[in-house]
């Protein structure tokens, strides 16, 4: 039977983190008395990192592996770590020992409130300041503030996810951190609760400054793709406008200049706003045109792969549309074969 939670961990080059943090993770997950499993994605790591795993793995059936053959990135090894959890609760963490295991129990009981996503606090954050701490700070407030999910720390990996809100998740790029946005889009409830964060003892962090450049770049993204995923003209279409109405201003400027003498008087080669309507002009033709075959590619997409625009909260009285069912017994299949 599948386990009640799945804890999965990205690792990559924290061999003289990895001893203590496994048995750290043992002695908080045994403690909460669910079964469990526990996922270590090792992310092409160059030291000894994957044969320490392979030694947890060898000592206790609980502990999984799942070993890229390089280094694909945090948002990769979370997408690998979902896609290979098989509990009801999914949990993400680090794996420097900046997490505490013995948070995991306080994320559950708020999950137990009701929520869908609870999400890691780390109020009292042991990072350096000007490069790590102040730059995420920026960035989580830009975050909250375009997405209107309003969260403190967005890249806290220790989170608790139910597994129904992550079914239909596909990151890319820096996006693991935006996963609670997403659920909220799709409806999830969604909170936070404040966790331990403790100072790097061992290893090297693999973040700097140009994660949060990346960052801002997916927000981009994701706030195109949640606005106008459906409808991409409408975002085309007003750049267009705007093009067109830059054009218009151009045009009607430089004719003021040349017949009418206002403000004063110049030629059309005297001035760039010819050349600047004219550019404008082609660019909102452009713009138009991109937006059309934009639409033609989203419903390609959506109508090619029968994928809906909507996503469904719950059905009543479907029941032959769910899963296949025992008749005698009207329970779905899976529940009598359990």
């Amino acid at each position: 039977m599948n386990p009640k939670l799945s804890l999965f961990l990205p690792v990559y080059n924290e061999e003289e983190n990895l001893p203590r943090l496994n048995e750290k993770i043992f002695q908080a997950m045994e403690r909460l008395g669910h079964s469990f499993e526990v996922i270590y994605v090792d992310d092409g790591s160059a030291d000894d990192s994957l044969e320490l795993l392979r030694q947890f793995a060898a000592r206790d059936s609980r502990v999984r592996v799942i070993a890229f053959r390089r280094n694909y990135g945090q948002t990769a090894a979370m997408a690998a770590g979902i896609s290979g959890a098989r509990g009801d609760v999914l949990i993400p963490m680090d794996a420097d020992l900046q997490n505490d295991p013995a948070d995991i129990e306080r994320l559950l009981a708020k999950l137990d409130e009701g929520y869908d996503v609870v999400s890691g606090w780390r109020k009292n954050r042991q990072d350096a300041m000007l490069t790590r701490t102040l730059p995420s700070r920026l960035a989580n407030g830009l975050i909250s503030k375009i997405s209107g999910v309003r969260l403190h720390d967005y890249g806290c990996s220790l989170k608790a996810y139910r597994r129904e809100v992550l079914k239909d998740v596909q990151l890319y790029g820096e996006m693991h951190r935006f996963i609670p946005i997403y659920a909220s889009w799709a409806g999830a409830r969604v909170t936070e609760i404040p966790v331990a964060h403790y100072p790097r003892m061992a290893g090297k962090s693999k973040y700097g400054l140009s994660r949060t450049v990346k960052v801002v770049f997916d927000l981009v993204t994701i706030k195109f793709m949640a606005s106008y995923m459906t409808k991409p003209l409408y975002v085309f279409g007003w750049a267009g406008v705007l093009a067109f109405a830059i054009s218009i201003f151009s045009a009607v400027f430089a004719f003021l200049m040349k017949f009418a003498g206002w403000p004063k008087h110049a030629d059309f080669i005297q001035t760039p706003l010819p050349v600047l309507a004219m550019v404008m002009l082609v660019l909102g033709i452009q713009l138009f045109l991109m937006g059309l075959i934009a639409e033609m590619v989203v419903r390609t997409y959506h109508e090619s792969q029968g994928k809906p625009i909507y996503t469904i909260k719950a059905k009543i009285n479907f029941e032959d549309e769910e899963a296949p069912r025992n008749p005698a017994l009207n329970v779905p299949k899976w529940e009598t074969e359990c």
